[in-house]
C-alpha cells in the first residue's frame, strides 16, 4: 500500500514542477508571471520567452503527464494489479492537479493542457493525435491558443468514446476536459468579449 501512495505522491509532486518559472530562472533569467498572462505555461513561455523556452516548457510539461500515468502504472502493478488501470487514471489526474495547483507555486500554477497532453497521450495515443491536429488547426487560423485549448479538451472524451477506450479511461478524458475547461474560465470571459491574447511575442521594458 504504501508504494502505491508513494508513486501517486510521485505523479504530484511531479505535475507540480514548475517547468516554466524554472526554465525562467535559469536560462531567461526572467519570471513569465510578470507579463503577458501572467502564468509559467507553455503558451506565456513562448510570449515572453520565444519558441525555443516555449518549446521547453511545453515538452517538460507533457513529461509530467506521462510520468505521472507511469507512476500510476507502477504504483498498480506493486500493489492493486488488478486496479491498474485506476492507478494510472489516478496518477495522470493528479499529475494535472499538480500542474494546475502546484504546492511549489502556493497551490497556484498553469491550465493543464501540455500535461493533459502527457496523460492521454499515455493512456490514449490515436484519440491524441486527432485532437491535438485539432487544436494546431483552430490555433492557426486563429493564433488563440486558449480556444484551441477548449475546443481540444472538450473532444477528448468524445474522440475516446467512439475508439471504444474503457469506460474508466473515457471517464477521465471527460473529468480532465472538465477540469481544462474550468481553468479556462477568465478566457471564455475575454473570449466572448473579443478580448482574449493571442500567440504573440512581447516586448518585455
Amino acid at each position: 500500500m504504501m508504494i502505491g501512495l508513494l508513486c501517486l505522491f510521485a505523479a504530484y509532486a511531479a505535475g507540480s514542477f514548475p517547468s516554466g518559472l524554472v526554465i525562467g530562472k535559469l536560462v531567461y533569467h526572467t519570471d513569465p508571471r510578470q507579463y503577458g498572462s501572467h502564468n509559467t505555461g507553455a503558451t506565456n513561455a513562448y510570449r515572453v520567452f520565444g519558441a525555443a523556452g516555449g518549446l521547453a516548457v511545453l515538452i517538460l510539461d507533457i513529461c509530467k503527464g506521462l510520468f505521472g500515468v507511469y507512476m500510476g502504472q507502477v504504483g498498480g502493478a506493486l500493489w492493486l494489479p488488478e486496479y491498474q488501470i485506476y492507478m494510472m487514471i489516478a496518477g495522470g489526474l493528479l499529475a494535472i492537479i499538480g500542474h494546475s495547483c502546484s504546492v511549489f507555486l502556493q497551490f497556484k500554477g498553469g491550465k493543464g493542457v501540455a500535461t493533459g497532453l502527457g496523460v492521454i497521450l499515455f493512456l490514449a495515443p490515436w484519440e491524441t493525435l486527432i485532437v491535438f491536429a485539432i487544436w494546431c488547426v483552430i490555433v492557426g487560423i486563429t493564433r488563440i491558443v486558449s480556444l484551441g485549448s477548449i475546443v481540444a479538451a472538450a473532444l477528448v472524451p468524445v474522440t475516446m468514446y467512439c475508439f471504444g477506450e474503457p469506460l474508466p479511461v473515457t471517464v477521465f478524458g471527460f473529468l480532465a476536459a472538465l477540469l481544462v475547461v474550468v481553468r479556462h474560465k477568465d478566457n471564455i470571459v475575454r473570449l466572448l468579449q473579443g478580448r482574449e491574447l493571442k500567440v504573440e511575442r512581447i516586448k518585455k521594458p
